[in-house]
């Protein structure tokens, strides 16, 4: 699902040109570099001889070996006992034989084609799927959210039925900051949650309406990236997930509205309005489905320092390993490297490790270094991780995530994703002003993206995570280059020409990896135990493993 994600400073860049001053005439900033190895291991890890490292292939398996080499040479303690390898046991799913969706009641009947019309998937271990007259419910935005006082699902029976939801949330639709967090997406918005929600609920089915603008991408991204085989975790319980999840498209929703004797658009600004109440819709949905399986065991690759005076307390870095893969097109094979997404934040995962072993004192805090897999094919990995730690959860103090670096050169400013999310803003404006730099939030707080990358999986635990990377005010570059630079990006980003090239600047990603080692480096010396922000969605998490550790 390649919209899940979106990597990088870089795709918002072009927004922030205009809010950002060019200053080509201040004298360049001399960027002490960080590590002898990081242009090696990106070199390494991104050629063609690790064939786009997929989980589970030959070329997989050589990244998740030399990171474990590099593990050792560095001098980092296994993880899960005496091994850096933590199996994440993956299942493929491949859908097949899709009937319509048919939607019927009050004497009428629509048929949904699957792609043109809807999508529809499961990711239950069942080779047939049959989704029979169940009952369709339109459930708002399908949220149970108590600290924003909302519960669409109040009063609400929909055990065995198919829920109808908005994709975001009631912020976004009313721009009012006093609900939910106005535009800035929360978890509760994205597409994940309201699967998850539904399921908790007692729901077969669950299918979210499509809509462009709140959803933050078009019907072609939902339309690719359902279709074809899809990734699991194998050990999931079945009872986890719903029976059917999918999208419908925005034209055929209005049929199916006003075959209930209802008006979408009215639907829609009812469901935004405290007091909602969820309805049945009088009508009945049905499909069918098959779905064939495959399993292979991955592995998330973990090595760690010992503290030396609170080593049960724990600060995580991370980043993922894996990429796409190689494809064959008409004969000629195709090799998508990854250099940027993510060697390079597996090369700065390397990089920090070394520079906390050539302290020669370890930290008072251990520090984990987590290389994870499969985060393109769902986060997948730091799911598995963060569901199975190998460190306890509650004494994980904070982490960070580094996921597509910085490649154009040194930058006055830092752009965080999630700020103002969680104490860690103050570690961040603090090491960003000992660089001359400053801290930025995304432009794009609506589209979610703090949801899309490994953090999140640890950030619905409890734990603070931060995510962020160089800006677009280029150090001794004017405007025409950062436009230059956002094209280049966008034009390789999860394509084969993701590849080390003569317009990469090493000094961006030195620049940064000081930044995120400062702040790594004071949580590991100090007894902090960073909270979210009282109004977040993770708050309850975190307060719930502050009581447990301290019991």
């Amino acid at each position: 699902m390649l919209y899940k994600k979106i990597t990088s400073f870089l795709v918002y860049m072009p927004a922030l040109l205009v809010l950002l001053a060019v200053a080509c005439e201040s004298p360049e900033t001399v960027i002490e570099p960080f590590g002898q190895n990081i242009e090696r291991d990106i070199e390494i890890l991104s050629s063609d001889e690790f064939e786009g490292r997929a989980p589970a292939s030959p070329g997989g398996i050589k990244a998740m070996e030399y990171i474990k080499s590099r593990f050792t040479s560095i001098g980092l303690k296994p993880a899960n006992d005496d091994s850096y390898l933590q199996p994440v046991p993956l299942v493929e799913i491949t859908g097949s034989d899709f009937s319509p969706l048919r939607v019927s009641g009050r004497g009428e009947e629509i048929m949904l084609d699957y792609l043109d019309d809807m999508v529809i998937g499961t990711y239950r271990l069942q080779e047939s799927v049959s989704l029979q007259d169940s009952e369709l419910v339109f459930a708002g935005y399908g949220i149970v959210a108590p600290e924003y006082d909302w519960n669409d699902y109040e009063g609400l029976d929909v055990e065995g039925k198919t829920v109808v939801v908005l994709v975001n949330d009631p912020g976004f639709a009313t721009g009012d900051d006093s609900m939910f967090t106005g535009r800035a997406m929360t978890y509760y918005g994205r597409w994940t949650y309201k699967f998850e929600e539904a399921a908790r609920q007692g729901a077969a089915a669950a299918l979210i309406i499509h809509q462009t603008e709140p959803a933050s991408y078009g019907w072609d991204v939902v339309r690719n990236s359902w279709s074809g085989t899809q990734y699991g975790v194998a050990s999931q319980g079945e009872t986890e997930r719903l029976l059917a999840e999918g999208w419908i498209h925005l034209d055929p929703a209005r049929k199916i509205f006003e075959m209930a004797g209802m008006d979408l658009d009215e639907a829609v600004e009812t469901a935004h309005q405290r007091g909602f109440r969820a309805s049945p819709m009088g009508l009945v949905a049905s499909a069918t489905f098959n779905n064939e399986f495959s399993f292979a065991d991955c592995n998330n690759v973990i090595g760690y320092i010992e503290g030396s005076r609170h080593p049960e307390e724990t600060i995580v870095y991370m980043a993922h390993w894996d990429h796409l893969g190689k494809v064959e097109i008409d004969g000629e094979v195709h090799i998508y490297n990854g250099a940027v997404d993510n060697a390079t934040g597996v090369a700065a995962l390397l990089a920090i490790a070394e520079k906390f072993m050539e302290a020669g004192e370890a930290p008072e805090r251990s520090v984990v270094f987590m290389a994870v897999t499969a985060e393109e094919s769902g986060l997948l990995g730091s799911r598995y991780y963060s569901e199975n730690p190998l460190f306890p959860i509650a004494t994980t103090v904070a982490g960070i995530n580094m996921d597509a670096l910085n490649v154009y050169g040194p930058t006055r400013d830092i752009v965080a994703v999630g700020y103002g999310f969680s104490e860690l803003d103050d570690y961040m404006k603090r090491h960003a002003a000992r660089q001359n730099r400053v801290v930025k939030p995304n432009p794009y707080p609506e589209r979610g993206y703090y949801y899309r990358s490994d953090h999140f999986n640890m950030a619905k635990q409890g734990v603070p995570m931060i995510y962020a990377n160089g800006g677009s005010d280029y150090i001794g570059r004017d405007e025409e280059y950062a436009k230059i630079a956002a094209a280049d990006y966008a034009a390789r980003y999860h394509q084969p020409t993701d590849v080390v090239h003569d317009m990469w600047d090493y000094d961006g990603i030195h620049q940064d990896l000081w930044f995120f080692y400062g702040i790594g480096n004071e949580l590991a010396n100090n007894d902090d135990f960073p909270n979210w922000q009282p109004e977040s969605e993770f708050r309850a998490a975190r307060d719930a493993l502050e009581h447990l550790r301290r019991n």
